[in-house]
């Protein structure tokens, strides 16, 4: 060794060279479909009401390690005791599944990142325009950001204007420099629960899925075919955003048909139901739809909405669908004038009448009150003067334009002496035939006095 050399090496100090720890690669597009398919993959859903609870827990029956992933405190504990919050998931499903280690609820949005598969279910109601309210999926979206990793799938199931995921969702996931199709995979899958419906639930319902890419319809497909008998996989998000949209849409239009008829029908004191269950009898070319009070729920009054808000931003105007959704609204009016009609045979007015309406759900065997029609016709006979009371053996508590409706037992009512009833929504296990006997007029919205003939029965 030279000197320059040895002087150059002088006082050098021997330094261990270490090497960084290995970091794992995110699994490959076909590691995470197996372990998707194997029911090895760690499932996560977001907003655990009447959509995500039921899916929560058909993931863990079928196998899945499922976390429920809510910002209600309180339901995340009352999960926790093994208490449902939806009625149509059993408070023993959740027990067991608890039990066995396969389901937990949290509010912990940090777990998301230790997930393969996330299912974002949350509401996307309608703001007071009418137009898209997307606030509860852009928070959901801005915590899957914050805990994106790449190897993950991440689907979206609420309900939402037709390029949602490509506009909205996509580009705040994109936004922390991952690429969707590349690093994670990113689907729609609409739901399509119909609460209170014994016949079909989660596994037998056919789910529409579709993708930004191939590799997302694949993945998202294999997820739902592990919970869901029947999978139907579309060429993109835009198209399965779509399907949604025009199921519900279809049904509000001819609701509002048979709303109309039932108009028009009055005009020609003739049964409207008569004429509905009739022409039912007609094995092709037609399909029944009933006339009501007006639309409720979480969806019918809502969908509809979103399509024509989408279709105008690109420059269409759904003349349609906003005649149905016009008329449908306008049935509460109708309901209330209905109702100062029947008590003018009696030569009473609204005004100081003692009204009683029974149900206040949107719909037969659910406690949903959403977008209630009957709540709308309480609000509408109380601005006319009327004392409205309701009964319902599926809702204790409601209010209608923030007034606490009182909630009074059908046979407390009928003890104390109402003007009228007016059956709103119709329960099944009700004592129609008390309401018959006993109240002085009756206006039936729901058929659920048909074939009953009595002077005092009205219907719409």
């Amino acid at each position: 060794m030279s000197r320059t050399e040895a002087g150059s090496n002088a006082g050098r100090v021997s330094v261990a060279v270490h090497a960084e720890p290995a970091v794992a690669a995110p699994p490959s597009v076909e590691e995470l479909q197996a372990a998707v398919a194997t029911r090895r993959a760690r499932t996560g859903v977001i907003g655990l009401g009447y959509v995500g609870l039921p899916l929560l827990v058909s993931l863990a029956e079928a196998g899945f390690e499922a976390v429920g992933i809510d910002i209600d405190r309180e339901k995340v504990e009352r999960l926790g005791r093994g208490e449902s919050c939806v009625a149509d998931v059993a408070d023993e499903s959740i027990r067991t599944l608890i039990a066995d280690g396969r389901l937990r609820a949290t509010a912990d949005f940090s777990l998301l990142r230790d997930l393969d598969a996330i299912c974002i279910c949350v509401p996307t109601p309608l703001s007071k325009t009418r137009d898209p309210d997307l606030s509860h999926v852009g928070a959901a979206v801005q915590e899957v950001a914050r805990c994106l990793r790449p190897g993950q799938l991440v689907v979206l199931e609420s309900t939402t204007w037709p390029g949602t995921v490509e506009r909205f969702v996509r580009p705040r996931f994109e936004a922390g420099g991952l690429r969707a199709g590349r690093d994670f995979f990113l689907a729609f899958s609409p739901e399509r629960l119909d609460p209170g419906n014994r016949d079909w639930a989660t596994r037998s319902i056919p789910r529409i899925v579709g993708g930004v890419d191939p590799d997302s319809t694949r993945l998202a497909t294999t997820l739902y075919e592990q919970v869901v008998e029947t999978v139907v996989p579309v060429s993109s998000t835009r198209v399965a955003e779509t399907v949604k949209l025009i199921e519900n849409t279809f049904r509000s239009v001819n609701i509002a048909l048979a709303n109309e008829f039932a108009l028009i029908c009055r005009s020609l004191d003739v049964d409207v139901w008569e004429v509905v269950d009739a022409a039912a009898t007609k094995p092709f070319g037609f399909m029944s739809f009933q006339p009501g009070p007006g639309l409720g729920g979480h969806c019918i009054p809502v969908d509809p909405h979103y399509l024509a808000w989408g279709a105008r931003q690109n420059g269409f105007e759904s003349r349609f669908i906003e005649l149905a959704a016009d008329i449908n609204s306008n049935m509460p009016e109708y309901v209330a004038r209905r109702v100062a009609e029947v008590l003018d045979t009696r030569s009473r007015v609204v005004d100081g009448a003692r009204i009683h309406l029974a149900g206040v759900a949107y719909k037969a065997g659910v406690s949903d009150i959403r977008e209630s029609p009957a709540l709308e016709v309480a609000r509408l006979l109380a601005e006319r003067g009327a004392a409205v009371s309701y009964s319902d053996p599926f809702v204790p508590e409601a209010e209608t334009d923030g007034v606490r409706l009182p909630h009074v037992p059908l046979e407390e009512a009928l003890d104390a002496g109402v003007d009228c009833v007016v059956v709103t929504t119709g329960h099944a296990g009700v004592d129609y035939g008390a309401i018959v006997e006993r109240a002085p007029l009756v206006l039936d919205t729901r058929n659920a006095l048909a074939g009953v003939t009595a002077g005092n029965v009205f219907r719409i």
